[in-house]
């Protein structure tokens, strides 16, 4: 599994990049920021794999979330003020959103089993 995330992680950041090609340059301070955050997700989900105790690993995976919810976020900003629709946009932010679902559930689980 932490593979297939490493891989996930690397191509949303990469589908991002591509998405953001294309746009008019009105869109230049959100295309930087969304660029920097989607790409924070892979980086720092490899420092997840990474992890050295269980609080670590937590630690890590919050800022995987919040860097995956940034991302969410100007993808919805831009989607939303652009005047043609993109669906690569769309596909984009299934998998970010897919890929955050993931995340929040494995920080639930593990401080769930960190009770035990």
């Amino acid at each position: 599994m932490k593979e297939e995330l490493k891989r996930r992680t690397k191509e949303f950041a990469k589908s991002v990049f591509r998405n953001t090609q294309g746009l008019d340059s009105k869109f230049y301070d959100y295309k930087r920021q969304l660029i920097r955050c989607s790409s924070s997700v892979g980086a720092n989900y490899r420092a997840v794999c990474r992890a050295k105790s269980t609080k670590d690993f937590i630690n890590k995976l919050k800022i995987v979330e919040e860097e995956l919810d940034e991302s969410l976020y100007f993808i919805e900003l831009i989607t939303e003020l652009s005047e043609k629709p993109n669906r690569s946009w769309d596909e984009t932010y299934h998998e970010g959103d897919k890929l955050l679902g993931i995340i929040v559930k494995s920080i639930i689980t593990t401080r769930k089993n960190q009770k035990k």
